[in-house]
């Protein structure tokens, strides 16, 4: 029976770690109390761990204790003290250093230790284990009121252990920080001597560096500004929409009510598939998918990244700390992020965000992010860091090293970068000619 148990619980340890995202979805439509119990649980992972571990470790001395017991009751002393003197007639040597007693006690020892590891092993770990990979979904509900009980039991031991845990883990980390161990910038400086050395890398590199820096990267960095997205008044017409769809490409439109700081919706354009020929006076607002994200533009896209995971979904609308609509983000501006510029057959070439001249001359529209403008250069973005202020275009940057709006013609510099405002109006800056002076890295 304990064998049973050491088998139940060892199995639930994998079978509770490893349900996944449709499983959670699954349990919570279904409205059952052990449902609700098996969410419950998960939401504490690591007391759920412990009482596990603690209810293993119990169940298995009591196996040990009990072996023990059983072996002493079907096999008497006499017997092994038999074995234990056939053993010391046979290999003589072994008397100068044991006696007939201590030999029969080491090989009752020898007996439980390694008929009860198998059992365990085999029985209590691997088998179960297996198992539970197989049926986790079954198993956690098996499972889901004995460890309730056993949590609220050991809950005591646990809380001791997890609160040490945490401890421990709040002392490494102020040691790694004072420690030696490798920085942003020797990573940096790792993967610009292993692109020295190996031309052929060039591109990996710059997916490492990427990689790196990928959580210091917030949402306003790579997003697609107000005045560039393609969006839609719920109240346009169906032959309205259906011409804004076929004039931008795009598979997500937003919906907003009255201006774009009132997004309510996102329209799939897949969903219009079964209704191209419907009528004018199509209610295409029926189609319209309210579970809008809304996020904050101080949001990293790490965290971006993981919630889009999570939430299974594609796109975000960005809003600024007075609740307006400061843009909109989407999964493929994160992964551009790392893997760079990503164009499919619906892009064209003049929505490029710069002309290169030559070598050292460009030009880039005022829109272009900084990120994009480091990219395209090949300039680390810090560079601008101390003068960007709270700009992340590269008309902010000018606006910020200017300090107002800059007419035609005028020329900025800064450290080896000269800027030649190109084409501007009496809003923005439109067109800027960027000269490269020497060595930019």
């Amino acid at each position: 029976m304990l064998l049973i148990c050491s088998a139940l619980v060892s199995g639930s340890e994998v079978a509770f770690f490893s349900l996944n995202y449709n499983d959670f979805e699954k349990l919570e439509n279904e409205n059952e109390p052990n449902s609700a119990r098996i969410l419950a649980l998960k939401e504490k992972p690591r007391m759920l761990l412990a009482t596990i571990l603690i209810s293993n470790n119990f169940i298995n001395i009591a196996i040990v204790i009990i072996s023990d017991f059983v072996l002493n009751k079907i096999f008497p002393e006499s017997v092994f003290l038999g074995w234990a003197n056939s053993l010391l007639k046979t290999f003589p040597f072994l008397e100068v250093v044991s006696t007939a007693e201590t030999t029969a006690g080491v090989i009752s020892f020898l007996i439980v230790i390694v008929g009860v590891t198998f059992l365990l092993v085999l029985f209590g770990e691997i088998a179960p284990k297996f198992y539970a990979t197989i049926n986790n979904l079954k198993l956690s509900r098996l499972m889901a009121n004995p460890l309730t009980i056993m949590m609220i039991l050991f809950s005591p031991v646990s809380r001791i252990l997890v609160n040490w845990t945490n401890a421990i883990e709040r002392r490494l980390a102020e040691r790694t920080k004072g420690s030696g161990l490798t920085s942003r910038e020797e990573i940096d400086e790792a993967i610009e001597l292993t692109a020295i050395s190996d031309a052929e890398i060039e591109q990996e590199a710059d997916i490492l560096r990427s990689i790196v820096k990928f959580g210091d990267v917030s949402v306003t960095q790579i997003m697609r500004s107000r005045i560039d997205v393609i969006a839609v008044d719920y109240r346009i017409s169906y032959q309205e929409l259906l011409d804004v769809i076929k004039e931008s490409g795009y598979s997500r439109i937003p919906v907003y009510t009255e201006d774009f700081d009132n997004v309510s919706g996102i329209l799939y354009v897949k969903d219009l598939l079964g209704h191209l020929q419907e009528k004018p006076d199509f209610k295409w607002q029926d189609l319209i998918r309210t579970n809008v994200l809304f996020i904050p533009e101080s949001k990293k896209i790490d965290d971006l990244l993981k919630e889009f995971q999570r939430m299974r979904m594609h796109m975000a609308v960005v809003v600024d700390e007075y609740g307006g609509s400061s843009g909109i983000v989407t999964l493929e501006d994160i992964l551009e992020e790392i893997i760079g510029e990503i164009k499919d057959e619906f892009d064209d070439d003049n929505e490029l965000i710069y002309r290169k001249l030559d070598e050292n001359n460009y030009i880039f529209e005022g829109k272009t992010l900084l990120n994009d403008f480091c990219r395209v250069l090949g300039v680390d973005t810090s560079r601008f860091d101390e003068i960007k202020g709270e700009s992340d275009s590269l008309a902010g940057l000018l606006l910020e090293l200017y300090g107002e709006l800059p007419i035609k013609d005028t020329e900025i510099t800064y450290d080896t970068f000269s800027f030649k405002i190109v084409a501007s109006n009496k809003r923005r800056i439109e067109q800027v000619l960027v000269t490269l002076n020497g060595n930019t890295l």
